[in-house]
C-alpha cells in the first residue's frame, strides 16, 4: 500500500491549506465567524461612516463566494478522505479529488488576496497598519488531522 502514505501526506497538506485559510478568513470576520468575543473588525479598525459602506459593499459579495468556495472544498475533501480509504485504493479518484481541492485552494487564495487588496484601499495608513498587526499576530492554524495525531499515546 505505497498510495496510502503519500496520499497521507497528502491529505495533511490539504488539511493544513484550508486549515490556514479558514483561520486568516475567519478571524478577519468578527462575531458570528469564530467562537471568540472578540469585537467585528470594522470596530477595531475604526471605519468611518464612508469607509463602513464601502467595507460592506465589499464584504457582503466575498462572504458569498468564500462560502460557496468553502463547501465545495469540504466536499473534496471528503471525496479524498473515502477515495483514501475506500476498500480498493484507486489512484485516479484520489488524484481526481486533490486536483480539484488544489485549484480551489487557489481560487479562495486569490479571493482572499483580491478582498484584503480592496479593503487596504478603504483604509487610511494607521489603520492598515493595524489590519497586517491583526493578521500577522495570528497562531497558525491546527488541523483535525494535526489534532488527532498529536493525542498522546499510553
Amino acid at each position: 500500500m505505497k498510495t496510502t502514505k503519500p496520499g497521507m501526506a497528502l491529505l495533511l497538506s490539504v488539511a493544513l491549506n484550508v486549515g490556514v485559510l479558514g483561520a486568516v478568513v475567519l478571524d478577519r470576520l468578527g462575531p458570528g465567524a469564530s467562537s471568540t468575543s472578540a469585537p467585528p473588525l470594522h470596530r477595531i479598525l475604526e471605519l468611518d461612516e464612508a469607509q463602513r459602506a464601502r467595507w460592506d459593499a465589499v464584504e457582503a459579495p466575498f462572504l458569498q463566494q468564500f462560502h460557496a468556495a468553502s463547501g465545495q472544498l469540504e466536499a473534496h475533501r471528503r471525496a479524498l478522505v473515502e477515495a483514501l480509504f475506500a476498500e480498493a485504493i484507486d489512484p485516479l479518484r484520489i488524484e481526481t479529488a486533490r486536483a480539484a481541492i488544489a485549484e480551489l485552494q487557489q481560487a479562495q487564495q486569490r479571493l482572499i488576496i483580491e478582498q484584503l487588496i480592496a479593503e487596504r484601499e478603504i483604509l487610511d495608513a494607521r489603520q492598515r497598519q493595524q489590519l497586517l498587526g491583526l493578521l500577522l499576530a495570528q497562531p497558525p492554524a491546527r488541523t483535525t488531522v494535526e489534532d488527532l495525531h498529536a493525542r498522546p499515546t499510553r
